[in-house]
């Protein structure tokens, strides 16, 4: 292998970063465009929610097969492989004439995401050794944080410029390119790795699914008692919810695929999903900060922007300004990482990056008011995203710190998977703070308003999660309505701000990076004796 010191030879990088940064983007701009698809397209409500959530659904859903995938039949193949794939959704989501097509190349740009994104961390992993890892996972680290908080700015220029069929266009060019470097970037599998597993691969895809819908869908169908109709694959729920169905079958068959996985390790056949890695502590621990960060950084990038254009009437365009602070702050420090690294222990960096997103998501909702300037929550959202870049790029080098080259495309899928997890419980869990928060707040705003007004006002304001408070036509009612968003989303932040500080807690478990480690990883990528020398493919 080339050593990294070359121009040249930083070109894997440089192509991996840009396709998490093409799928990253994809997967809030679309959030932007919704409107405009609407006016289009003239989707119905159902479509709508179709449109975000099967793309989410696909991807988490077969995160962990492909990474499994990516180790056996190569993972630079499987990387242009779901970029291609990526691409051609893209090309027929611009295209779609109506809602059902949409749909459907929404379900297989995830398939593509699900392809390429696994692929891109167990290629950086098994390419970049030592300080120049460090920097690497900086940079992919850092893309994941801010390129979700660029989305938004980058979909309100597109749509308010070019129309929606922009947010899909612009993957084209991007998508090309990306193929092209694909071929400056090695080949590595396990060269150990076999398949078989196909009651783990149902299992797997049946279990995420079901969470991951659950999570997604719970505050518009209702976990208990039935909010709406909902019409699923031809099955009508009107008196239920078909999300405690769906959460129960999913967290059955994640225990059966452990159980299943578990049984057949001990017999020496072949399993899908490696446990085993959960019994490296910096997994283990990693993962659980992963979650905790994931549910902080996405549920702040759901609610900012709502109150944003909702409660303050920003443009989409505006709102994307104001959250670009956030995205700044992550790509700063990111930088930041390599020449800390040098003096700072990885869990060290990891506790600072998470104790200034508590403190910036505390800022964040301490300057929130009804008759605030665009400028007031910046300073705290670029302190936000410089804690998302400190944690999150250090935390991926943590996660993988110990994991064996070999199993870099699983062990990648997994913290892939554990992190759409928890974004997933971010939207479901600080998203139905929001929505009760607003309903609530309206309720007591009008007290002295007839029932009838309070009840409505207070259940379009809810159901709509406060989009629906521009429309509101009387002035008392708005003005109720837009104390109500900010109470509300005040609330949100100071719940993310303790969830953060329990992910302090959690590194504290997280253990050292030992020097001896970097020396052995130096070696391998040198051939010497460890399994994973011989599994490169250059």
């Amino acid at each position: 292998m080339p050593s990294p010191t070359s121009r040249q030879s930083w070109i894997p990088l440089v192509v991996l970063a840009t396709g998490v940064s093409m799928v990253v983007i994809d997967a809030t701009i679309v959030n932007v465009a919704v409107p405009a698809i609407i006016a289009d397209l003239g989707l119905g409500a159902t479509d709508v929610e179709w449109v975000n959530s099967i793309y989410s659904l696909m991807f988490a859903a077969l995160l962990i097969p492909f990474g499994r995938a990516g180790d056996r039949y190569g993972r630079r193949r499987l990387f242009a492989l779901g970029v291609a794939v990526f691409l051609l959704a893209s090309v027929l989501a611009a295209m779609s004439v109506n809602g059902p097509m949409l749909i459907g190349v929404r379900a297989v740009q995830g398939v593509g995401a699900a392809m390429a994104v696994p692929m891109t961390l167990a290629i950086i992993n098994r390419v970049y050794v030592g300080r120049r890892r460090v920097i690497a996972f900086a940079v992919w680290g850092s893309i994941i944080g801010g390129m979700a908080a660029v989305g938004p700015l980058v979909g309100g220029w597109l749509v308010t410029e070019h129309g929606w069929r922009a947010a899909f266009w612009i993957n084209l060019p991007i998508g090309v390119l990306l193929l092209l470097g694909s071929l400056r970037v090695p080949e590595s599998r396990d060269g150990h790795a076999a398949g078989g597993d196909l009651a783990g691969l149902v299992l797997a895809v049946l279990g995420t699914t079901g969470v991951v819908f659950a999570l997604i869908e719970g505050q518009k169908y209702g976990w208990l008692e039935p909010r709406r109709t909902a019409d699923l694959f031809g099955l009508r729920f009107e008196s239920v919810s078909p999300v405690p169905f769906a959460f129960g079958i999913g967290i059955l068959a994640l225990i059966a695929l452990v159980v299943r996985e578990r049984r057949r390790e001990r017999a020496g056949l072949p399993v899908l999903v490696d446990l085993t890695l959960f019994e490296l502590p910096s997994f283990r621990y990693g993962a659980m900060a992963a979650v905790i960060v994931a549910l902080g950084e996405f549920g702040m990038i759901l609610v900012l922007p709502l109150f944003l254009q909702s409660a303050l009437g920003y443009t989409a365009f505006r709102a994307g300004l104001v959250i670009a602070a956030l995205a700044l702050g992550t790509f700063l420090a990111g930088g930041l990482v390599p020449p800390l690294s040098k003096t700072l222990s990885p869990r060290t960096i990891v506790r600072i990056g998470l104790g200034l997103e508590a403190v910036g998501a505390a800022g964040i909702g301490l300057s929130l008011a009804p008759d605030m300037g665009a400028w007031r929550p910046v300073p705290w959202l670029l302190l936000y995203g410089a804690g998302i870049g400190f944690a999150t790029a250090q935390l991926t080098g943590v996660l993988m710190a110990d994991v064996p080259a070999r199993l870099s495309g699983g062990a990648s899928a997994l913290q892939s998977t554990v992190r759409q997890l928890g974004a997933a419980l971010g939207v479901a869990v600080l998203g139905g703070v929001l929505v009760s928060g607003l309903g609530s707040a309206v309720e007591r705003g009008l007290a002295d308003r007839p029932e009838q007004v309070r009840t409505s006002a207070a259940r379009a304001v809810e159901e709509s999660a406060g989009a629906a408070i521009p429309a509101l036509r009387d002035p008392a009612i708005h003005a109720v309505a837009v104390d109500a968003a900010a109470e509300a989303t005040r609330r949100v932040t100071f719940i993310t701000a303790l969830a953060l500080l329990a992910g302090v807690g959690v590194t504290l478990l997280l253990p050292r990076t030992p020097v001896a480690q970097e020396e052995s990883l130096e070696r391998v990528a040198a051939g010497g004796p460890d399994t994973g020398g011989r599994d490169l493919d250059i």
